[in-house]
């Protein structure tokens, strides 16, 4: 269903085609015969056709649609304005996206989107996307020209220390508070996929809270990408979920602007994206991207279809329009127009005065603010009138929203203790995760395909999507084969603000998505995590392909991740506790495949308590001490029993150094007394992380083989009776 949209001049203006750059003329005069042709119909995308004769009503309302188009495109141009003064003061930056899409920008933002800068919460607000991210600029003089706060102050400070407009767009985190944004965004294609995740949050939303009386979400995702994003091979993988699921909630809107950084965009690619989209399923549009009143009714279609199609606009653009020197080419993309600005703000008309914007430009907003408004204050009337016939339901909501949620202390000891028999740590977490979607309502979880290994599917839960036996209120997500989208989409629920979502697959795995981690540890996103099972050697016949050594490790060098790694099945309790109760961060669970034995000497609550707090200590010493072993996961079992006659042993589990690191000085001394500096660390992967806590290290620094998984462990040296060995070699 491709529907093509073309300018009534032409599809595409090519550079230096024209004697002057004041675009708001041209868009007038368009604006005005589209008003006489069709009357500014917000229908169906369609071909502009002969003149008809226009009646009075007509004739008015053109005449305000022109007025509204001449706003919009003086907006656009004193956005080009404002992202090239921006970036010449910094000296930094990507000029061409914020000029090639300056009319899309107008449209969203003075149009089609619904906001409101005064509540930039507000959870039935329109989210817009920049997955383009190093065009920063766009996305900040929008922000601006609307009415967020975000000033132009802060404009004049791009790229600099401690001001709210960094680089890339960052999600509000301890770094920068930059209203407005929804997502961090600039590692290529991870945007327009974190859109899928805000697609997949707002339909679960939709069917779990609206009733036959009220609708309270009915809101519209928009991202804005181009042709790095749909070279990177995770925009693929999330597109297709998007279509299976029939998203239609979803428009993506694609600069095509013919450049990549290195060379034209043709040199490296040659596929038809317009087909490609058509056969994952989507509904496709192609238009001018610089004609204002075709953008708009063109979004506006895709606002109004309802057709089960997620939808992807192509629009036409030139990169850098506006900057003669550097339109239409590589230069463009980054801060090449830098000595070309003042000539390209006087071909646009502009004044001299940087950072200019009009009288008229802010009035324009002002009155989208006041539109924008009335729709907020309905929605708030709406709300109301549900929450007083839904009370539970509400609260749930809303404790949602504001993330509240049990404490953890509390919440270890809700969940009842585990099974003393030896269980493998993702079996122990099939059982956990269904008491903490008891206890959490919003907790969803899914899987790359490895529902029926890693063990976290949420039984009577549903299963999200459209068709076979699913439905959108479903809390059982199905990934497919599609781990980098798994973990971008997982992100995109997070940013959404509702729902707090897990997503599995095997450890070995996670560097498909590590970049999603990385991404998400940065954005500091509490609302999401990640079970990774079969952690080690102990995988076993699969072989080293499929044995992780050095994986758990390199997530630990991630700032701002917890890796739990869990000895058994009551620090497995305290592992998903503190996954879900955590709000600054995201959380990795590392999970066995194999049996591990409980570490039933200790009481049950005591394992919980002691887990909560990154490590404690597993077995106390009976004589004095003289020797510390430290452990973590599987190997746990192995230290308590290689000390069971080593009066003067302690063993410390650390399932988590990072929560480790975060206690009191006061605590870590109970655990791990500088008095005692004879110490020896044992985990079944890399050995170096584990040189900060212990002088002698049992690892495994090598890859390992195929084999039964206890003849794997046993021969790479993850066994009591090596441990014991090691320790006899110590002073």
């Amino acid at each position: 269903e491709k529907l093509t949209i073309l300018s009534r001049e032409a599809k595409f203006i090519k550079r230096n085609s024209y004697t002057t750059m004041k675009f708001s003329t041209l868009v007038v005069a368009g604006a005005a015969l589209a008003a006489g042709v069709e009357g500014f119909s917000t229908s169906a995308p369609r071909a502009f056709g002969g003149i008809r004769q226009a009646t009075p009503m007509k004739m008015a309302e053109a005449a305000t649609e022109v007025d509204k188009m001449a706003a919009l495109a003086t907006s656009a141009n004193e956005a080009r304005g404002l992202a090239m003064d921006s970036i010449a003061a910094a000296h930094s930056g990507h000029m061409g996206l914020p000029l090639g899409c300056a009319e899309i920008g107008a449209v969203l933002y003075g149009s089609q989107m619904q906001y409101n800068p005064s509540d930039t919460q507000w959870m039935n607000r329109d989210r817009f996307i920049l997955s383009a991210g190093h065009g920063s600029m766009f996305l900040y003089s929008w922000l601006n020209l609307a009415g967020f706060d975000l000033s132009i102050e802060e404009l004049k400070n791009f790229r600099q220390h401690h001001s709210q407009t960094p680089g890339h767009p960052e999600f509000p985190n301890s770094e920068h508070t930059t209203p407005g944004i929804e997502c961090t965004t600039g590692p290529l294609g991870a945007g327009v996929s974190n859109a899928v995740g805000f697609a997949v949050s707002e339909k679960m939303a939709a069917a779990r809270y609206n009733t036959d009386d009220h609708t309270i979400f009915d809101h519209h995702i928009y991202a804005l990408a181009g042709d790095g994003c749909f070279q990177e091979g995770v925009s693929a993988e999330s597109a297709a979920f998007a279509a299976q699921e029939k998203l239609d909630n979803l428009i993506v809107l694609y600069d095509s602007n013919e450049v990549t950084l290195d060379k034209m965009a043709e040199y490296t690619q040659s596929e038809d994206i317009i087909k490609r989209y058509d056969a994952y399923g989507w509904e496709t549009y192609e238009i001018d991207g610089h004609d204002l009143a075709v953008v708009e009714e063109t979004i506006a279609a895709a606002k109004a279809s309802n057709n089960g199609k997620p939808k992807f606009i192509k629009c036409n653009t030139i990169i850098g329009k506006g900057m003669e020197e550097t339109e239409g080419t590589n230069a463009a993309h980054g801060e090449a127009g830098v000595p070309y600005v003042d000539k390209a703000r006087a071909s646009i008309g502009l004044p001299e005065e940087k950072w200019f914007v009009s009288e008229g430009t802010r009035d324009f907003f002002d009155g989208v603010q006041e539109k924008n408004t009335k729709i907020y204050d309905e929605w708030q009337g709406t709300y109301a009138a549900w929450k007083e016939a839904n009370a539970d339901m509400a609260k749930e909501l809303e404790d949602a929203v504001a993330d509240n949620v049990m404490p953890a202390e509390d919440m270890i000891t809700t969940i009842p203790e585990m099974s003393g028999d030896a269980e493998a740590t993702r079996v122990s977490g099939y059982k956990i995760i269904q008491e903490i979607a008891k206890l959490v309502p919003n907790y969803i979880s899914g899987s790359a395909d490895l529902h029926g290994s890693t063990r976290n599917y949420i039984d009577n839960g549903g299963n999200f999507g459209a068709g076979f036996d699913k439905t959108y209120a479903g809390k059982n997500l199905y990934f497919g084969i599609r781990e980098h989208s798994m973990g971008t989409i997982l992100n995109g629920i997070a940013y959404h603000g509702i729902f707090k979502a897990s997503g599995s697959t095997f450890l070995v795995f996670v560097d498909y998505f590590r970049p999603t981690i990385r991404v998400a540890s940065l954005a500091e996103l509490g609302r999401v995590s990640y079970i990774l099972t079969h952690d080690s050697i102990g995988v076993g016949e699969d072989g080293p392909t499929h044995q992780p050594v050095e994986t758990v490790s390199g997530l630990r060098v991630i700032p701002n991740l917890d890796v739990f790694r869990p000895s058994d099945a009551e620090e497995t309790v305290a592992a998903y506790v503190s996954s879900v109760t955590r709000k600054d961060g995201p959380t990795a669970l590392i999970l066995s495949r194999q049996n591990l034995d409980q570490n039933t000497d200790m009481p049950a609550q005591a394992r919980r308590e002691g887990s909560l707090k990154g490590a404690y200590v597993a077995k106390a010493e009976t004589a004095d001490l003289d020797l510390i072993i430290i452990a973590t996961g599987s190997e746990v079992q192995h230290a308590l029993a290689a000390a069971k006659d080593m009066p003067g042993a302690r063993v410390v589990s650390m399932p988590c150094m990072e929560l480790y690191e975060r206690q009191s000085d006061d605590y870590k001394e109970t655990v791990l007394p500088s008095t005692c500096t004879k110490r020896i660390a044992m985990e079944a992967g890399v050995s170096d992380p584990w040189y900060k806590y212990a002088s002698k290290v049992v690892g495994v620094d090598r890859f390992g083989f195929s084999a039964p998984g206890d003849i794997v462990m046993a021969e790479l040296g993850m066994s009591a009776d090596n441990l014991s060995s090691e320790i006899a070699t110590m002073n």
